[in-house]
């Protein structure tokens, strides 16, 4: 049975085409928001659209395949940590491969399944695939993630999230050596304008906000301390490809492929290092940290060996 969201159309995609428009409201590449129009899953005052027709003012239908049921989860590979948990949150330590939640054409295993799969109930908030979910890591990046186990956590943490008071702290590995060594990145960042699958800085996009600090250099790279102030998609990647130093083993934002092959590397290299935030219902301070996995940390060696 599909999930139907009735949404309304903000007024700057008015007049967008409906794939176009429907993949910037759900999120979603192109591709997977045109599997949604071409079966006939996006109705407008009782019309069901095709993929060219323009959204208008009002209301739009939107029919989500349903997410699978835990038993369907592949495993989780390498396995999901919980660092930290009491009656009202749980902080996880994802590994890359997985992600956040189900979502059209995502096949793979998800965080909210294999919390589920260890007897782990998340907060009756939210959409049905993403219950207790309040902030995501990319499939490809591994590290820390908060989630909500009770109503009053659930909205109180995306309540801190929104208003940027969650400390989100990433190490990264960039090409090259950073000039100056420590800096602020304040680029909007947008869908990429020939590419569905990528984002980029464009004017008009979204606000996005990067504070960076080198940690350590080697002779083709340099590791990197990242604070966020704004948590848009791919914002590190985006940011560190805009400045010419994409993510070591990011091939998709422009990486050198036989740096990542000299390496192992098989994804970016980078890992939500720390989470840090006041307790949604009971105050005080929570502070978690995530040691690096495996395949970041043999790339890591190799390259202080170099």
């Amino acid at each position: 049975m599909s999930d139907t969201r009735y949404l309304p159309v903000p007024d700057a995609l008015v007049g967008e085409r409906v794939d176009a428009g429907l993949a910037r409201m759900l999120g979603l590449s192109r591709v997977k928001a045109v599997a949604i129009v071409e079966a006939s899953g996006v109705t407008q005052d009782g019309r069901v659209l095709g993929k060219s027709d323009r959204l208008a003012d009002g209301i739009v239908a939107i029919d989500l395949p349903p997410p699978r049921a835990v038993s369907e989860e592949p495993p989780v590979p390498g396995g999901l940590a919980i660092r930290y948990e009491d009656d009202d949150i749980a902080v996880v330590d994802k590994p890359v491969g997985v992600a956040a939640h189900a979502s059209p054409g995502w096949t793979g295993p998800t965080v909210v399944g294999a919390l589920a799969a260890a007897g782990v109930t998340l907060a009756d908030a939210g959409p049905a695939e993403r219950r207790g979910i309040v902030h995501r890591l990319d499939v490809g990046t591994s590290g820390l993630m908060v989630v909500a186990k009770s109503v009053p956590a659930y909205s109180t943490l995306k309540r801190a999230f929104k208003d940027r008071e969650i400390e989100k702290v990433y190490h990264a590995v960039a090409q090259g050596h950073l000039d100056p060594t420590s800096g602020t990145i304040d680029a909007p960042i947008g869908r990429h304008p020939t590419s569905d699958y990528k984002f980029a800085v464009v004017t008009g996009g979204r606000a996005s906000i990067t504070h960076y600090d080198v940690l350590e250099m080697f002779p083709a790279a340099s590791l990197l301390e990242i604070h966020l102030e704004t948590g848009r998609t791919h914002q590190i990647r985006v940011h560190m490809a805009a400045m010419r130093h994409p993510l070591v083993g990011d091939l998709t934002y422009g990486a050198d492929p036989s740096l990542a092959a000299r390496l192992g590397l098989t994804r970016q290299w980078l890992h939500a290092y720390e989470l840090a935030f006041v307790h949604p219902t009971r105050g005080g301070q929570v502070r978690v940290t995530s040691e690096y996995p495996e395949d970041l940390a043999r790339a890591l060696a190799t390259l202080r060996a170099a």
